[in-house]
C-alpha cells in the first residue's frame, strides 16, 4: 500500500474533483488515463506533455512502473519518479491504473465490489476511497484528538 502523504491524498482528491468537473478521460491515453490524470495534478503538465513523455518508454503505466530506473532521467522516468515521490509504489501504480487494490475496494462505500478501469465514475470513486484510506492512516500516525475526528464526515478532508 502507498506511503500515506498529504501530497498524495490532496492529489487523489483533486484528480477526482477534476474528473467530476469534466476533465478529459480516456483510459487508453497515457496523458488522460487514471495515472495520466493524477500526473496532471502532481506535475502540472498537460495531458499532451504527459503523453509525449510517456511515449519515451514502452508499454502502459503498469509496465513502465516495473521497468522504472531513477538513474536515466528519461522523461518517462521523471513522471514515474513524481508518482513515487508522492508516495506510490510500482504495485500502487498498477493498482491505480486497473482499480484493483483489494484494500481500497474493501473500503468502498457499500462494501467490496470490482470496479471497471475505464469507467470515469468508477475511477472517481476509487480515487476518493483511496484518498480517504490514506488520510485515515495519516490521522492515525499523528494521533489526532478524538474531538477533531468526531465531526468528520466520510470522504471529507480534515480541517487544516
Amino acid at each position: 500500500m502507498a506511503n500515506p502523504t498529504i501530497e498524495l491524498v490532496a492529489a487523489l482528491r483533486e484528480t477526482a474533483r477534476r474528473l467530476k468537473q469534466g476533465a478529459h478521460y480516456a483510459w487508453g491515453n497515457h496523458g488522460a488515463c487514471n495515472c495520466g490524470n493524477l500526473l496532471q495534478v502532481i506535475t502540472h503538465l498537460s495531458k499532451e506533455e504527459i503523453l509525449a513523455y510517456a511515449h519515451t518508454g514502452i508499454g502502459e503505466w503498469t509496465e513502465l512502473a516495473v521497468d522504472y530506473c531513477g538513474v536515466t532521467n528519461a522523461p518517462v522516468d521523471m513522471l514515474l519518479s513524481k508518482l513515487q515521490q508522492a508516495g506510490l509504489t510500482p504495485v500502487d501504480i498498477h493498482n491505480l491504473e486497473y482499480l484493483e487494490d483489494r484494500e481500497v475496494l474493501n473500503h468502498l462505500p457499500g462494501g467490496f465490489r470490482w470496479l471497471k478501469r475505464n469507467v470515469k465514475e468508477d475511477v472517481i470513486l476509487y480515487f476518493e476511497t483511496f484518498a480517504q484510506l490514506l488520510e485515515d492512516r495519516l490521522a492515525a500516525q499523528v494521533h489526532l484528538p478524538e474531538e477533531l475526528l468526531q465531526y468528520r464526515q466520510p470522504n471529507t478532508a480534515l480541517p487544516v
